[in-house]
C-alpha cells in the first residue's frame, strides 16, 4: 500500500489514455495462432518473421519454445515429429513463401491478418482484370514485401509519398487501381490517393477503406488526447508502421512532444519535467501489460490520474484456422 502523504508530496500528473489501444483482433489472432501450434506440435515451432513488431510479444513466445526466423531455409524439415510446423507472420508473405513451404514438407499455419488477406485478394481481382497496380505503401515493409508478392514481377507499382503519386510512370494504356497498406496514416494515405485520382480520374480503388479499422480508431484516439497534451507517449516498436504513425499522428493533431518507448525502462522521468498532461497510448502490436507496466512506472514520480478518452468500441475477433480450431 502506497503512502499517502508519500503520494500527495508527488508532482500531480493527469494521463490521458487513448481508446482504443493495443492490441487488435489481427495480432490477438496471430499470437494465439503460434500458442495454439506449440500446444499441438509441441516445442520448437518455427515462425517466419516477427509473429508481430513487439520484442516483449516475440521474446514470450520464445519462451514458450518458438523459434523465430528470417527465411524458411533456416526451418529444419525433418526432426523428431511428422511434421514440422512454420507460422506466417500476420503482415503477410509473398506467395513464393507458402509453395517454398509446400517444397520443403514443412506444415504451413498461415497467421495473416484477415484484412491483410483482403488486400491480396483485391490485388489479385485487379490483375486479373487487366489493370496495372498502385500499391500505397512503405518500401521493405513486410506487409509490402508481402502484398507486392501476390503479384507477378511488375504488376505492382508501389507509391510512398504524395510527391510519388504526381510523377509515378506507370505502363501506357493500361487501367489502374490502388491498393494501400493496412497501417498507414489515415490523413497522409487520404492526401495521395487525391493526388493520384488528379493525374487518372479513370483509377480503380477499393469498395472499402484498405486502412484496416484498428489503425484508423487508434489514430483518432490519439487526436483526441493529443490536443491540450504536454507530452505523447506512444508504447510500441520502431519497427512498427502502425506506432511510428501514432506518434506523427499525435505530433499533427497539436502535441509538442511525441516519443516512442518500447517498455517503461526506457523512459527518463527526467524528461517529464515540466509535464502535467500525458498522452498515452499503444500501437496495435503492443500488450496492455506494457501500458499498465509504464503507468506504474509514473506512479514512482508523480501522482498519477487516469482519465481514458474513449473514440469507439471494438468487439471484432477473427477465427484461428481450421487446423488449430479442431484440435
Amino acid at each position: 500500500m502506497r503512502d499517502p502523504e508519500d503520494n500527495a508530496a508527488k508532482p500531480p500528473l493527469t494521463v490521458r489514455l487513448a481508446g482504443p489501444r493495443g492490441f487488435c483482433a489481427g495480432v490477438d489472432r496471430a499470437i494465439k495462432i503460434v500458442e495454439e501450434a506449440l500446444r499441438r506440435f509441441g516445442p520448437p515451432v518455427y515462425v517466419r518473421h516477427e509473429i508481430v513488431h513487439n520484442r516483449f510479444v516475440v521474446e514470450s513466445l520464445e519462451a514458450k519454445g518458438a523459434v523465430f526466423v528470417e527465411e524458411l531455409d533456416e526451418v529444419p524439415q525433418r526432426d523428431h515429429r511428422p511434421q514440422v510446423p512454420v507460422v506466417f507472420s500476420a503482415h503477410g508473405v509473398p506467395k513464393s513463401v507458402p509453395a517454398d513451404a509446400e517444397a520443403r514438407g514443412l506444415y504451413q499455419l498461415d497467421a495473416t491478418c484477415p484484412l491483410v488477406t483482403k488486400v491480396h485478394r483485391e490485388a489479385e481481382k485487379h490483375f486479373a482484370k487487366g489493370r496495372h497496380l498502385i500499391l500505397i505503401g512503405h518500401a521493405g515493409h513486410p506487409e509490402v514485401v508481402g502484398t507486392m508478392g501476390q503479384l507477378p514481377p511488375g504488376g505492382v507499382t508501389l507509391v510512398e509519398s504524395v510527391d510519388d503519386a504526381r510523377t509515378v510512370s506507370v505502363p501506357e494504356g493500361v487501367p489502374l487501381a490502388y491498393i494501400t497498406q493496412t497501417t498507414l496514416s489515415v490523413d497522409d494515405t487520404a492526401e495521395i490517393i487525391a493526388a493520384l485520382r488528379e493525374r487518372f480520374p479513370a483509377i480503380e480503388g477499393p469498395r472499402r477503406e484498405d486502412i484496416c479499422y484498428a489503425t484508423t480508431n487508434r489514430q483518432a484516439a490519439v487526436k483526441a488526447i493529443a490536443p491540450g497534451a504536454d507530452m505523447v507517449i506512444v508504447i510500441g516498436a520502431p519497427n512498427s508502421s502502425n506506432s511510428l504513425r501514432l506518434v506523427e499522428v499525435a505530433a499533427r493533431a497539436g502535441c509538442p512532444r511525441a516519443v516512442m518507448v518500447q517498455r517503461a525502462a526506457e523512459l527518463d522521468l527526467e524528461a517529464l519535467s515540466g509535464v502535467s498532461v500525458l498522452g498515452l497510448t499503444a500501437g496495435a502490436s503492443a500488450p496492455e501489460q506494457l501500458v499498465e507496466e509504464l503507468i506504474e512506472h509514473l506512479r514512482t514520480r508523480f501522482s498519477v490520474t487516469v482519465e481514458e478518452v474513449r473514440v469507439a468500441e471494438e468487439d471484432i475477433v477473427f477465427r484461428l484456422p481450421a487446423a488449430l480450431a479442431s484440435a
